[in-house]
């Protein structure tokens, strides 16, 4: 029997285990006993399918295996014998209920922090650690909050259903979010395991995709489509054959994919021409589609970048954003102007290894060696992403052996 890697493994559980908690929640209507649930199916399969393999039908073999821990454990429960019956059935014909499920965890009841960090947490699969990333937040604090969410929704009965359309313009601006950090997730991992994650990519795009059908009106849920899929495909130049970061400077534009450019930037003009005020995932895709349509490096118009930076500071003004708009201003006014922007964000970025990254590129530019190796090893203590970590250290070991 062929025993697929151990990546394999994590992205077929990944991939089903949230469809599965989709499904346990909808029969259940608990957040907390379908993801015991799921977690217990999970742990089961990575235990057995290493020696086993991998099934034919992996979400109907982690649904079995949910289903009988979940009838043995309300047996026991005297309070949940309706529910035993809902178990009882086979697996559920609905391919996948997470765009659903999405909905129920965005609902206005729950404070918006928390919306998306449930979201993320059981329908996505993130971890804790990757959702504090996320959020730049502690991860006490990011746990604390998925575990009211999920006493909020048991104790208010929210259902699980996505809702009338009078109701969506209340959830869709959190469901967007949600789609938004697994796809940042997925493109620069905030964990050591790997650099990226393709699965977590795909989801994000396929999610985006069915919203837009679901919302064809909603002008941001095609902007976020557009934005995802003008970085996707730049993806066959990010890293190289060893696994290291590239960055866009040095990327060979000629592996990028072209016709999926011209294809999300069609897609962008067109939401454009229908809805004339852009919202802030139009403004970013349009960022995007100017590095994107750049045939070089020097043919980028950072100009209109910081006009785009600067209108997206309006619609939604955040320290990251900021940092972003300073890189721009680099390229335009110079390593000077672009510090003097850096220097208000340190305290609201100071575990942000971007932020260290950026400062350090700064510096370096205006020759200040030393400081600047400070920052990258600054930046270097705060990453876990394995290609990070390695352009780190190739620039402190070069700095090191620099005359």
């Amino acid at each position: 029997m062929t025993i697929a890697p151990e990546d394999e493994l994590a992205r077929v559980v990944r991939e089903h285990a949230g469809r599965l908690a989709a499904s346990l929640v909808s029969l259940l209507g608990d957040f907390s006993a379908a993801e015991d649930l799921v977690q217990d199916a999970v742990e089961t399969a990575l235990r057995r399918w290493p020696d086993e393999g991998i099934p034919d039908r992996p979400d109907a073999w982690l649904y079995t295996v949910a289903r009988r821990r979940g009838l043995d454990v309300l047996r026991r429960e005297s309070t949940y014998r309706a529910k035993l019956e809902l178990l009882r059935t086979p697996a559920p014909a609905e391919p996948d209920g997470r765009l659903r499920l999405m909905f129920t965890c965005c609902h206005p009841a729950l404070p918006r922090a928390a919306q998306i960090a449930l979201t993320l947490r059981v329908v996505c699969g993130l971890t804790t650690g990757q959702i504090a990333a996320a959020f730049l937040a502690p991860e006490t604090t990011v746990a604390q909050r998925i575990t009211r969410a999920k006493r909020k929704i048991a104790e208010a009965g929210i259902p699980y259903r996505v809702p009338a359309a009078g109701e969506l313009p209340a959830r869709v601006r959190e469901v967007l979010a949600v789609i938004y950090l697994l796809f940042n997730e997925g493109y620069l991992s905030s964990t050591a395991e790997r650099a990226h994650s393709r699965d977590l990519v795909d989801d994000a795009e396929w999610l985006a995709s069915l919203l837009t059908g679901l919302l064809p009106a909603e002008p941001e849920a095609a902007g976020l489509l557009a934005l995802i899929r003008l970085h996707r495909a730049r993806d066959a130049a990010r890293f190289d054959a060893a696994g290291r970061l590239v960055l866009l400077p040095g990327q060979d534009r000629s592996r990028w994919d072209h016709d999926a450019i011209a294809a999300a930037a069609a897609l962008l003009t067109r939401t454009a021409r229908r809805h004339r005020a852009p919202g802030p995932y139009q403004l970013q895709a349009a960022i995007a589609a100017c590095h994107a349509e750049a045939a070089r490096w020097e043919d980028t118009d950072w100009p209109q970048i910081v006009v785009l930076y600067d209108m997206l500071l309006r619609l939604a003004p955040s320290p990251v954003t900021r940092l972003h708009r300073a890189i721009a201003v680099h390229r335009v006014e110079g390593p000077e102007a672009a510090l003097g922007e850096l220097k208000d964000l340190r305290a609201a970025l100071e575990r942000y290894p971007l932020y260290h990254a950026t400062h350090a590129e700064l510096l370096r530019d205006l020759g200040r060696p030393a400081e600047a190796r400070e920052a990258d090893e600054r930046a270097l203590r705060l990453t876990a992403n394995p290609a990070q970590q390695a352009l780190l250290e190739e620039r402190i070991s070069w700095a090191d052996t620099a005359p």
